[in-house]
């Protein structure tokens, strides 16, 4: 197959596509027209010889040719819009659209806190940040980057592990005023009100387990508030209603305020992972290098 520049110009169009979601959409951040948009993609779905997308009268969504195609070329595309920068001499190499998916605990508690420092550093970059209770399908659904908590599922994805967390253990000052601290694990079974969160992948609460060394005590935790995100936990656990196991990531700050009261401190060894997700390629455009900084820094 021989290069000609339609090939390039329809795998932006197919990228744009992708990032917004839509043909119409496209065609408006590109300054075309939908039927326009439609062509160049039909031209690509010919020249390389596969169906790019599905179509219906609602939506658009990449096949699963299509997604191996864009997970190919979208990296490739951006490392050429980032050599093209530096060609030109420009220092603002960050720039564009960067759009990035993450869960609950990391946008709500860690992200969004400090989100204005990044922004300021990079004025030429528009960040879109999507909060989801699950990653879901990174590529199709237009995403550059994923930061999220917990182990990494099987995928195509390149998978970094940024850190991992300690799980602590806490009450509120009230909550221990008026029910007292455990002594040890098993207290939690009886005579104390501890507060759940669900898993969304079962469906069902996160079991807890206590972990000192190589030790490690499963815990049948009792309580009668179920939730299914940290901001609801958090403030369960701030006013009073029981005990949570909470990440010492954004809790710390909060156990320095003394605000909450960490508990069975020997028994906290028990860690959660961080991970960060990108397009398995040789080549990370700048921008998504960048905010992978950035996140090292404010989680560091």
């Amino acid at each position: 197959m021989t290069f000609d520049s339609r090939l390039l110009s329809g795998i932006g169009v197919v990228s744009a596509v992708v990032e917004a979601g839509s043909f119409a959409r496209a065609g408006e951040a590109m300054g075309l027209t939908q039927p326009a948009i439609s062509r160049a993609v039909a031209r690509l779905e010919e020249r390389v010889g596969i169906r790019i997308f599905n179509r219906t009268a609602r939506a658009i969504s990449l096949t699963d040719e299509g997604r191996s195609f864009y997970e190919a070329v979208a990296p490739l595309l951006a490392g050429i819009e980032d050599a093209a920068v530096r060609a030109g001499g420009s220092r603002a190499v960050v720039r564009g659209r960067l759009r990035v998916n993450v869960d609950g605990t990391f946008g709500h508690h860690l992200l969004s806190p400090r989100i204005g420092e990044f922004l300021e550093r990079f004025p030429e970059l528009i960040v879109d940040v999507g909060v989801r209770d699950r990653m879901g399908d990174l590529v199709g659904d237009g995403f550059d980057v994923a930061v999220r908590f917990g182990e990494p599922e099987s995928s195509s994805l390149k998978a970094q592990l940024l850190l991992r967390t300690r799980v602590v253990t806490c009450a509120s000052p009230s909550y221990v005023s008026r029910y007292g601290e455990p002594k040890s694990p098993k207290d939690l079974q009886d005579g104390h009100r501890c507060l759940l969160i669900r898993n969304e992948i079962t469906g069902r609460p996160y079991e807890w387990e206590f972990q000192r060394g190589r030790r490690v005590i499963p815990v049948a935790a009792n309580g009668s508030l179920v939730v299914n995100d940290t901001g609801s936990l958090l403030g369960a656990c701030l006013g009073g209603a029981g005990i949570a196991q909470l990440l010492e990531l954004y809790a710390k700050d909060i156990i320095a305020e003394r605000r909450l009261v960490p508990l069975l401190s020997e028994w906290s060894d028990e860690t959660f992972p961080l991970y960060a997700y990108h397009h398995a390629s040789s080549i990370v455009p700048a921008k998504v290098q960048a905010f992978l900084e950035f996140v090292r820094e404010i989680t560091g």
